[in-house]
């Protein structure tokens, strides 16, 4: 049977499975959903700077330097994004919201409601996704093989 989707396969009745997975994880928001603060924008830029003059600097003390090491501009972006990142990710995780403080503060009922339908819509777009990649699964599953035994050697 073919769906919504356009694929072709035995797939129609884990629609419902995706209902059902949705509906759980729903059930589940009051003890595992939390709600983080995020950084964005201007905030995520003026960090990363700060940390690449911070890298720049502690790096040009031990004689590292852009005269010295031309491409260095890369790795300090990198360390400085990995560096805001740590931040950021640990200033949200000590100040998350559970759902129904979030519900209340907002005066939103309809907030789980909300939440289940973006939960299964986001459910659709990744079995959608990995359906797009199974015609080339079985050549990448080639190398997850149980390996042949070795062919016994002739004996002499």
């Amino acid at each position: 049977m073919t769906s919504k989707d356009g694929y072709s396969g035995p797939l129609d009745p884990l629609r419902d499975e995706g209902d059902e997975i949705t509906t759980d994880l729903v059930k589940l928001m009051q003890r595992d959903l939390v709600f983080a603060m995020r950084f964005m924008g201007e905030s995520q830029y003026r960090l990363q700077s700060h940390f690449q003059d911070f890298i720049m600097a502690e790096l040009s003390a031990t004689g590292v330097t852009q005269a010295s090491h031309p491409m260095i501009h890369a790795f300090v972006e990198r360390h400085a994004i990995l560096l805001r990142d740590f931040v950021f990710s640990g200033v949200s995780l000590s100040h998350q919201i559970r759902v129904e403080e979030l519900e209340r503060l907002r005066g939103d009922t309809m907030l789980r409601v909300d939440i289940w339908d973006q939960l299964r819509s986001h459910i659709d777009m990744a079995e959608k996704q990995f359906r797009t990649q199974l015609p080339e699964l079985p050549t990448i599953l080639e190398a997850w093989k149980t390996p042949e035994p070795p062919k016994p050697r002739g004996r002499k």
